[in-house]
């Protein structure tokens, strides 16, 4: 699902209430037919969140950002990330602190997770921002990839999907002042 709409119409903040980051004014955000505020948890297993601010520290290099996200979500095996980062083209560059990478190489540093997260469920706030074509019709592609493995995305982009998602759906949220 694509959450669509001009700037300042809510996208982000409905995203950070549906990950679970904000409360809603009313209402309650249901998961598998249970409130995430009784079981965030288990919800929490199943969620991947990326923002349009990157999550990444900008200190640590490629490969200590990886590294650290993976402590922090319990993985215990890290995987051989070279094959990984040079699809994103990051090889050559995974020992550079991160604030000497361009903005589209930030992003790509925070997209890793895309493909060494299980969750079921993707968050995504504006994941194409400082992309290349290429590097967002590669992302279009682990979405792809992502769905046809019973996976669901939440996104909000201001650039066209140039994949046709047959299950597409958008919502366009309306700025009312």
């Amino acid at each position: 699902m694509q959450l669509a709409g001009p700037n300042g119409a809510g996208k982000t903040s409905l995203l950070r209430i549906i990950a679970g980051f904000s409360l809603p004014d009313e209402g309650d955000i249901l998961y598998l037919n249970q409130s995430i505020k009784k079981y965030y948890d288990e919800y929490a297993r199943d969620l991947l969140f990326i923002g349009h601010k990157t999550g990444v520290n900008v200190q640590l290099s490629a490969l200590e950002n990886v590294a650290h996200w993976l402590a922090i979500n319990g993985y215990v095996d890290t995987p051989d990330l070279y094959p990984l980062l040079s699809k994103l083209g990051l090889v050559g560059l995974e020992d550079v602190p991160v604030r000497m990478l361009s903005a589209g190489q930030q992003r790509r540093v925070a997209l890793v997770r895309l493909w060494l997260s299980e969750a079921k469920l993707w968050i995504l706030d504006e994941p194409f921002t400082a992309l290349d074509k290429n590097g967002v019709a590669f992302l279009q592609q682990r979405f792809t990839e992502h769905l046809s493995k019973g996976g669901a995305i939440l996104l909000t982009t201001h650039q066209d999907l140039t994949t046709h998602f047959s299950d597409l759906q958008t919502l366009t949220l309306e700025y009312r002042h």
